[in-house]
């Protein structure tokens, strides 16, 4: 009896941690799952619209000595990945932004990955090598990288990609797993910009 009623309890609390509703919200740090205003796919145009990120850098992710930084990409349409190895969508994706990372990255292209939530750094490099990645990425398990967009642009949905013109101006942010598809037409319009 004490196991059925301890069952039924359990489930019970398991169902209403589950329970959505119009007064559903995220509780406690700074993770949240859940898009603004429900948009997940942000456009800033015309590009005297756009702004831009503060200084962002971190420990590259496969050689912690060395620091990675947005600077180091000066002139380049960016592309900035939020990830973890532990993100199921994430897990879909990065071959995806492999894909156009391959294909652009002559154009005038630079990615740029920031691994969050990932405290065992041998997962991350684990994930990134088996996949053969390519592209660099900060290891930022606390998410202090993200402090460089200000509050002004969402930075807490995982996976979410954030991609700046050439004059490093927040141009679009995907709040959302990608496909090539959705990112190359994207990423090689602000490559054509001048």
């Amino acid at each position: 009896m004490a196991r059925t009623l301890f069952a039924a309890c359990a489930a019970a609390a398991v169902l209403a941690g589950c329970a959505t509703g119009s007064d559903a919200v995220a509780q406690g740090g700074t993770f949240e799952f859940v898009a603004p205003g429900g948009q997940t796919d942000i456009f800033y145009d015309p590009p005297q619209d756009r702004g831009t990120p503060g200084p962002l850098s971190g420990p590259d992710l496969m050689d912690t000595d060395k620091t990675l930084s947005l600077s180091d990409f000066d002139g380049k349409v960016v592309v900035i990945n939020v990830w973890g190895q532990w993100c199921g969508p994430c897990r879909t994706e990065i071959t995806q932004l492999q894909q156009v990372y391959d294909a652009t990255r002559d154009k005038g292209v630079a990615f740029l990955g920031i691994d969050v939530r990932d405290n065992n750094i041998d997962a991350p490099r684990d994930f990134v090598t088996d996949r053969g990645i390519t592209f660099p990425s900060i290891y930022d398990p606390p998410m202090r990288t993200m402090i460089a967009f200000g509050g002004r642009y969402p930075t807490t949905v995982i996976p979410s990609t954030v991609v700046l013109d050439r004059q490093h101006r927040v141009a679009a942010v995907f709040l959302r797993e990608l496909l090539a598809g959705d990112l190359q037409p994207v990423v090689k319009r602000l490559a054509a910009e001048q």
